[in-house]
């Protein structure tokens, strides 16, 4: 099975940016559909961007559309989420997480395996 580990997160303005980064070991990612979710306090935890094992295509929430772009470096191992443009409802606990589905899952109930996250705050 696949670890995942995320670093990235932290504090930032409005309009600024950041990328979360997600290190596999145990197996390569692209063994895996990907996926990086969120979750706000009180908020239930959601899809925010995924690449299925083919690679052929990748899916975005609404709501990040045109200002989060998700990649992976498969020399590194490492599953990348670029965050631009971020604003304040963007905050929240972000986690990288593996599916051994081949095509792309948009819940949490399609995904095997978690990151522990890591805490993304946008300042207002």
């Amino acid at each position: 099975q696949v670890q995942l580990v995320e670093s990235g997160g932290g504090v930032v303005q409005t309009g600024g940016s950041l990328r979360l980064s997600c290190a596999a070991s145990g197996r390569t990612i692209d063994n895996y559909s990907m996926g990086w979710f969120r979750q706000a306090p009180g908020k239930e935890r959601e899809l925010v961007a995924a690449i299925p094992r083919i690679a052929i295509s990748t899916w975005y929430g609404g709501s990040v559309r045109g200002r989060f772009t998700i990649s992976f470096n498969t020399a590194k191992n490492t599953l990348y989420l670029q965050m631009n443009t971020l604003k304040p409802e963007d905050t929240a606990v972000y986690y990288c997480a593996a599916s051994r589905a081949f095509e792309l899952r948009l819940t949490v109930s399609g995904y095997d395996y978690w990151g522990q996250g890591t805490q993304v705050t946008v300042s207002s």
